[in-house]
C-alpha cells in the first residue's frame, strides 16, 4: 500500500514538473507508459515477440508537437535487461495509422532512455497514443522502427505491470 501511495505521489511531482517546464505551453497529452505483450498490433505496428514491463514511464506531448518521454526500466523480465534492444525511438498514432516517428535514442543497459522531440501532429489527433519502438538491436540501427515493447496507456495497478 505504501508503494502505491509512494507511486502517485512521484507520478504527481513529476507531472507537475513537466507541466510547470512548458510555462506557456498546453499539454495536450500527457500518459504512463507501459510494456507490451505479444500478439497485439497497433495501427499495422506489431508488438515485440515477448512481454516487456515498464519500472517507470511517462511522456508529455504538447499542442505544439513537443514530445518528452521518460523511460526507466523498460526490460523483458525474462532476462531482466533489454537483451538485444539497443535503441528506441516513439511513433505517435493518431486514429489508426502513424502519423511521425522520433529519431531513435539509446537505451541504457537498465532500460533508460528520455526522447526528445518536435512531431508534426495532425489536427484533430484523435485517439492518441505513442508507442515505443525497438530501433537498434546488438547495437546496429534498423532501416525503420520495428515493433513495438511499450505505450502510452494504464494498467490496473501500479504492481501489475511487473506481473507480465
Amino acid at each position: 500500500m505504501k508503494i502505491r501511495a509512494a507511486m502517485a505521489i512521484i507520478s504527481c511531482l513529476v507531472s507537475c514538473l513537466f507541466a510547470v517546464s512548458t510555462v506557456a505551453d498546453e499539454i495536450g497529452f500527457l500518459s504512463p507508459i507501459v510494456g507490451s505483450n505479444p500478439g497485439v498490433t497497433i495501427a499495422g505496428v506489431k508488438s515485440g515477440g515477448a512481454p516487456w514491463v515498464v519500472s517507470r514511464g511517462f511522456a508529455v506531448l504538447n499542442d505544439e508537437g513537443r514530445l518528452r518521454m521518460d523511460l526507466r526500466g523498460l526490460i523483458l523480465p525474462s532476462v531482466g535487461t533489454p537483451g538485444p534492444v539497443t535503441a528506441v525511438a516513439a511513433s505517435l498514432v493518431c486514429g489508426d495509422a502513424v502519423a511521425a516517428t522520433t529519431d531513435s535514442v539509446l537505451l541504457s543497459v537498465d532500460g533508460n532512455a528520455e526522447i526528445r522531440a518536435k512531431l508534426q501532429v495532425p489536427s484533430p489527433c484523435l485517439g492518441t497514443i505513442l508507442l515505443i519502438r525497438a530501433a537498434a538491436f546488438n547495437g546496429t540501427p534498423l532501416p525503420a522502427p520495428g515493433p513495438w515493447i511499450a505505450a502510452t496507456g494504464l494498467v490496473k495497478d501500479s504492481d501489475s505491470n511487473h506481473d507480465n
